[in-house]
């Protein structure tokens, strides 16, 4: 192993380490904990809950929300900090999912044995399951499981990016997680239902403004027109 190798898996190991209370506390994450409100979330991270994003409605409100990880404080730890950013998903306002994304250039010579070895050193052992996570990226919806550590209630993932330069971290509660994957197939499932009938819709507003322009533009012409 190179120094520089070394010095990352020293890095990403002295700051996960810090995230955590115990190995054994996987239900929360830098002061974030899996099954807490939108609106604390929000506040912890330091950004408003406006700025959620709704994804799906039906049958449950799925939001997303950006977490940029900007201040020291957020680690408690003086040393650069291995995490570029992360995404913040709820249910029914409960945070369900956290995606922690691993800036490339703080991984980069690390091989995925190496940013294991560095997570265990504050989870615990790690199993590899022959299993795929959803994952949104360019380039799929879901990513094949490279690690996993878990208890009965929360599982961490650990996944290569979309475009492989990096690692990502999905951290979930199990229980919320099965009720927000069910809400989203649901979701899609009547967006395919409603389709047809909402593309009818949209076509009925389009004609009916054309409709109303041309109606508009003959009661100012026709009054004026002369052969």
């Amino acid at each position: 192993m190179t120094r520089a190798r070394g010095g990352m898996i020293v890095l990403l190991c002295g700051v996960l380490g810090t995230s955590m209370l115990s190995a054994e506390d996987l239900s929360s994450y830098r002061g974030l904990k899996l099954g807490m409100s939108l609106a604390v979330a929000a506040k912890q991270t330091g950004t408003k809950s406006s700025d959620a994003r709704v994804v799906h409605q039906h049958p449950a409100v799925i939001q997303e929300m950006n977490w940029e990880l900007r201040s020291p404080i957020q680690t408690n730890t003086a040393k650069p900090d291995p995490v570029k950013d992360g995404l913040l998903s709820f249910v029914n306002g409960e945070l369900f999912r956290i995606v922690v994304t691993y800036d490339r250039y703080k991984v980069e010579g690390m091989s995925t044995d190496d940013v294991i070895e560095a997570i265990s050193a504050t989870y615990g052992m790690a199993t590899k399951p022959a299993a795929e996570i959803a994952y949104h990226s360019n380039y799929a919806e879901a990513a094949p499981v490279l690690a996993r550590w878990e208890d009965s209630e929360y599982s961490y993932d650990l996944v290569r990016t979309g475009d492989r330069a990096s690692f990502a971290l999905v951290l979930y509660s199990k229980r919320l997680e099965t009720l927000a994957r069910a809400a989203i197939v649901e979701s899609a499932r009547l967006d395919a239902q409603d389709a047809p009938q909402r593309e009818l819709d949209k076509q009925k507003k389009r004609d009916d403004e054309e409709r109303l322009a041309l109606d508009k533009a003959r009661s100012v012409n026709k009054p004026n027109f002369r052969p």
